[in-house]
């Protein structure tokens, strides 16, 4: 296993569109052990392939607070099953050190594939359903930022961008 490097807000390799995943071979089990080891190493709660300049339609999650309940989502999709909004402090890996509050479907239903390539369907609220979208996000090219004002974005946007340019000196 090895941890991969995760892009960081400006970068415009995350607004790269994910492609579907056709192979369930064992480089994908390489490739889901890494995200894994990545994810819990940074440490977050959810990942998508877009974060680790891979741009396939691959998210993990583990929301457990021992690390107990990893969850691979492949492929996936959603239902909105609520008209009504769910407001989260959201953050993320590629936008380090930043929490602003979305507003997103209440209630869902996931349609995804497992590692393995068989189907599954669950229903989510909750945090569960905070975090895949935010993930799914990622593989349509859009993060948590790009839902606050273009004043907050910028503001983040720039800071980021002095801290990219601190490490590099």
């Amino acid at each position: 296993m090895a941890l991969l490097n995760i892009l960081e807000f400006p970068d415009a390799r995350l607004r790269t569109i994910a492609k579907p995943v056709t192979e369930f071979d064992e480089k994908l089990q390489t490739v889901i052990q890494d995200m894994f080891e990545t994810m819990y190493d940074a440490p977050g709660i959810g990942l998508a392939a877009t974060q680790v300049n891979i741009h396939k339609q691959l998210i993990v999650m583990d929301l457990s607070e021992d690390k107990t309940d990893p969850q691979v989502f492949v492929n996936p999709k959603i239902e909105v099953l609520s008209d009504e909004d769910f407001d989260y402090e959201e953050g993320c890996l590629s936008v380090p050190g930043f929490y602003e509050k979305v507003s997103r479907p209440g209630v869902i239903n996931i349609t995804a594939q497992d590692a393995t390539g068989a189907s599954f369907t669950v229903k989510a609220d909750g945090l569960l359903a905070v975090c895949i979208q935010h993930e799914m996000d990622h593989l349509d090219g859009k993060l948590f930022v790009d839902y606050l004002s273009n004043m907050k974005r910028n503001r983040i946007k720039k800071k980021l961008e002095k801290q990219h340019r601190l490490a590099a000196s």
